[in-house]
C-alpha cells in the first residue's frame, strides 16, 4: 500500500472509533426490587413472579441488560418483612414493588422518597399509604385488592352453600392482615341479620392453629372465613387440612385457597394485578412519579368452589349459586 493511502485509512479508522463506541455502550441498568410476603417455594408466588416478569419483557425489559430484579420472601412473617425491607432499600433500587400489606408497611418505614408499587393492599387510603387513590400524594400507587364490603361477601356466600351456620369464626394473624377491624365489623352486622354468632381466631404461629380449629369442630354448624393475610395464605394448606378433618366449610380470599381444598373463595384476581403492576412500574422507570398515578381498584374477580370438599361435608350447592361460579374444583 502506498503511505498516503495508508494514511487516509488509518485517520478513518481512528475517526470511526468514537461512534463504534458509542454503539456498543450497554444500555443502563435499572434496579427493581420486590418484596414477596410468601415464601420463595410458594406455586402461587411463583406464579405471580413469572406473570410480572413476562409482563416487563413484554414492555421491552431484559432482566440482566436493562433491569435487575432482587427478590425478598418474607414467609407470612412481619418481622422478616422489615428486615427484607432494609436490606432491600440498602441497595438503593430504583424502584421498589411491595406485595400485601406487610410489605407495604415495612418498606414505608424504613423509605420515604424511593417509588413504591404496591399490590394486594387492602384499603390503603386508611392505612396511611396514600392521600387517596385518585391523587396518592406521595411516593407510593399501586393496585388495592379487597375492601372491607368483601366480609359480608364472604360470610354470605358461606352462609349459602352451609344455610344452618350457627356459627362463624373469622380466623387471621392481626399482625399481618390489613384493616381486619373493618371486616370483622361488616361481618358482625350480616351474622346479627341472620342470627350466626361470630367470633375470631387471631394466630401468630403455626401452632395456634389445630387447637383452635379442634375447639371450634366440637360446636355444630360452624364454619371459618380467612381474612386476605400473608401470614395464613403461607400456611393456608395446614388450616385447610385442619378445618377438612374437623368438617367445617371454610371460604377464603384467594382462589389457590379453594383449589387446595377448601369449600369456596372469593377474591380478586392476583396474578392479573402482577400484570398490571408491570404497566406501573415500567412508566415509573420512563420518568413519571408515583405520586401522579392513581391507586387501582380491582376490576377482575374470581369465584371459585370445590365440590370434591362439598361432597366430602355432605353440602349440596344450590344450582344458581354454581351458575356464578368462575371455577369449579372438582
Amino acid at each position: 500500500m502506498r503511505r498516503r493511502d495508508f494514511i487516509q485509512a488509518l485517520v478513518g479508522t481512528v475517526g470511526a472509533l468514537p461512534l463504534a463506541a458509542r454503539a456498543q455502550r450497554p444500555e443502563p441498568v435499572r434496579r427493581l426490587a420486590i418484596l414477596m410476603p410468601e415464601s420463595e417455594s410458594d406455586e402461587e408466588s411463583q406464579r405471580r413472579k413469572q406473570a410480572l416478569e413476562r409482563s416487563l419483557t413484554s414492555l421491552g425489559w431484559t432482566i440482566g441488560r436493562n433491569l435487575q430484579i432482587d427478590y425478598r420472601w418474607a414467609n407470612g412473617n412481619f418481622e422478616y418483612a422489615r428486615s427484607a425491607a432494609i436490606e432491600l432499600i440498602a441497595l438503593r433500587p430504583d424502584i421498589v414493588l411491595a406485595v400485601a400489606t406487610p410489605s407495604a408497611r415495612a418498606v414505608r418505614q424504613v423509605n420515604d422518597s424511593i417509588p413504591v408499587v404496591f399490590v394486594g393492599v387492602a384499603e390503603p387510603v386508611a392505612q396511611g399509604f396514600v392521600a387517596s387513590l385518585s391523587h396518592p400524594g406521595g411516593n407510593f400507587t399501586g393496585f388495592t385488592n379487597m375492601e372491607v364490603t368483601f366480609g359480608e361477601k364472604w360470610l354470605e356466600l358461606l352462609n349459602e352453600m352451609a344455610p344452618r351456620l350457627k356459627r362463624v369464626a373469622v380466623m387471621f394473624n392481626p399482625d399481618t392482615t390489613g384493616n381486619s377491624k373493618g371486616f370483622v365489623q361488616v361481618m358482625e352486622a350480616l351474622a346479627k341479620r341472620r342470627s350466626i354468632a361470630l367470633t375470631t381466631i387471631q394466630v401468630r404461629q403455626v401452632g395456634d392453629f389445630d387447637p383452635a380449629i379442634v375447639t371450634l369442630g366440637r360446636e355444630a354448624d360452624c364454619g371459618i372465613v380467612l381474612l386476605p393475610d400473608a401470614f395464613t395464605l403461607t400456611h393456608h394448606k395446614l388450616i385447610v387440612e385442619a378445618t377438612n378433618r374437623q368438617h367445617i366449610p371454610t371460604v377464603g380470599a384467594f382462589k389457590v385457597i379453594a383449589a387446595d381444598g377448601a369449600l369456596a373463595s372469593y377474591g380478586v384476581d392476583i396474578v392479573e394485578q402482577f400484570r398490571l403492576a408491570a404497566g406501573y412500574v415500567d412508566r415509573i422507570l420512563k420518568g413519571e412519579k408515583a405520586a401522579d398515578l392513581p391507586v387501582q381498584q380491582p376490576a377482575k374477580f374470581e369465584f371459585v368452589i370445590n365440590v370434591k370438599t362439598a361432597k366430602l361435608f355432605g353440602i349440596d350447592i344450590p344450582p344458581m349459586l354454581l351458575a356464578r361460579v368462575d371455577a369449579i374444583i372438582e
